[in-house]
């Protein structure tokens, strides 16, 4: 029996899942968890890693290896290969001014011309988020910094080459789901797009060109093997994946389907055989990992808004989710705006969150608890409109992800979304889907290994328009309060 391992390192921990390759039935797992913040220097990544390896009971007896991992993460190295400074993270929002000032440099002037521009030649248009960014705002906060790369890579490519032993970066791999993340590479002709790095970075394309981008792998390539030196010479690499393209894998998602995943932020993402091209930004034009096209909304804020009314509340949250379904829909006219950390969707890095509709009747425990989720899934229910604009179809999603687990949440999804809601049972679906990409790769095929996802169950409600009706107007109040 050959084993696989599946590597998902995230905002939060590392998690290992150690597979059979042919039937994908789960053999081991292991978890190590990474320090909070939205600044981490690498090496962190690593000693978890190698944690989470060593509780899933070592690679001895694995033969293939993939990483799927937290997109976005600015990873800087000089000529040496070594980190210059610790890794922007995706949550990071001081890149927000960069940004915005990318999108109107590319518009000469014309934030809607820039926007325009950069839907049309990457699929995405900058926010806060994005790599891209995150150097504009390195050269222009840490210019000494900026100065010194001399390559750049991301969290996923910069585990997999420590895998292999590598020491120089030329070395670096990637696939097109993360690149597709970078906002200078153009997934549509599978191209990095150095005149975009050297508008990032504020030098000229000659010197722009001279910056080491990891090497894009096609699906199920081989990225190489293990380092020798840590005796894994018998492991083979996997090209890895953005972590979002990595659950779509792991879902066994074919294109049209769509699913919604509420982790640290929450995400609406359809398999598309065409790329998006969104002007608006809200929608992202990614990658996914076999080969097809990923569009993709992402929120700041997910599961997190349920452990912040949780805390304020003092209770754990499964006794949130029992408040909140003794409430009737609506909350009663308690709207809660839940960007509690900024949000990118809608593009409003600078915005706080909000209640609406405080009286002295509909300011209960209940009323608090529903108000919460509703407010999760209303976010999500505008991500998902945006993704439903650019042509895909949305007649049912598969939600995932730490907030999938409440029952609150899977019970009221279907009334705030107005679609059939299937949960799967619970794992570890991005690690899972990089184990299935170690597979692919081990097997040498065309496509990668039918496996079977296990089973789901199906939620379904009356729709209740009404919760977002409300939800819109409230937020509405605060895009204009924050100038958007």
């Amino acid at each position: 029996m050959a084993l696989v391992a599946g590597v998902d390192s995230s905002t939060q921990s590392c998690k290992v899942v150690i597979r059979d390759a042919e039937s994908g039935g789960l053999v081991r797992q292991g978890s190590a968890a990474h320090p909070p913040g939205t600044e981490v220097h690498p090496e962190e990544w690593w000693s978890a890693l190698r944690r989470a390896v060593e509780q899933a009971g070592g690679l001895d007896d694995v033969s293939a290896l993939s990483v799927a991992g937290q997109q976005h993460g600015m990873i800087c190295l000089d000529d040496r290969g070594e980190v210059i400074r610790p890794a922007l993270l995706w949550n990071d929002t001081r890149s927000a001014g960069a940004a915005a000032d990318l999108v109107t440099d590319l518009g000469d002037g014309d934030r809607e011309e820039g926007a325009r521009r950069w839907a049309s030649e990457t699929g995405t248009v900058p926010v806060a988020s994005l790599t891209a960014a995150k150097l504009r705002w390195l050269a222009d906060h840490e210019p000494g910094n900026a100065a010194r790369i001399a390559a750049v890579a991301l969290p996923h490519d910069w585990l997999t080459w420590r895998l292999s032993g590598s020491v120089g970066a030329e070395t670096l791999v990637t696939d097109r789901s993360d690149a597709s993340g970078t906002g200078y590479f153009q997934a549509a002709a599978d191209t990095y797009r150095y005149d975009l790095l050297a508008l990032a970075l504020r030098r000229d394309e000659a010197e722009a060109r001279r910056i080491v981008l990891p090497r894009v792998l096609g699906p199920g390539e081989r990225a190489g093997t293990g380092d020798p030196d840590a005796g894994l010479s018998h492991l083979v690499l996997g090209p890895g994946s953005g972590d979002n393209a990595g659950a779509a894998l792991g879902l066994g998602l074919r294109t049209g389907q769509v699913f919604l995943s509420l982790g640290t932020s929450g995400v609406v993402a359809a398999v598309s055989e065409v790329p998006a091209a969104d002007p608006s930004g809200l929608v992202a034009g990614f990658a996914d990992a076999t080969g097809a096209h990923l569009p993709l909304a992402c929120t700041l804020n997910a599961a997190r808004v349920l452990d912040a009314a949780a805390r304020v509340l003092g209770i754990g949250l499964d006794e949130l989710g029992e408040l909140a379904l003794r409430a009737e829909a609506g909350a009663g006219g308690l709207v809660h705006v839940p960007h509690l950390e900024g949000e990118r969707t809608p593009n409003l890095p600078d915005a706080t969150g909000s209640l609406h509709g405080m009286t002295l009747s509909s300011m209960t425990r209940e009323n608090l608890a529903r108000a919460a989720v509703e407010g999760m899934l209303c976010l999500m229910a505008e991500a998902m409109e945006a993704v439903r604009a650019q042509g895909v179809g949305v007649e049912r999603i598969t939600l995932v992800g730490g907030a999938a687990r409440s029952e609150a949440v899977r019970r009221i999804a279907p009334a705030v979304l107005g679609v059939p809601v299937d949960v799967p049972e619970p794992g570890e679906y991005v690690a899972d889907g990089a184990a299935r990409q170690a597979a692919w790769v081990l097997s040498g095929e065309e496509t990668p290994p039918r496996w079977e996802t296990g089973r789901s169950r199906t939620y379904t409600a009356p729709h209740a328009p009404e919760v977002l009706d409300r939800y819109r107007e409230a937020a509405a109040r605060e895009a204009a309060a924050h100038g958007a």
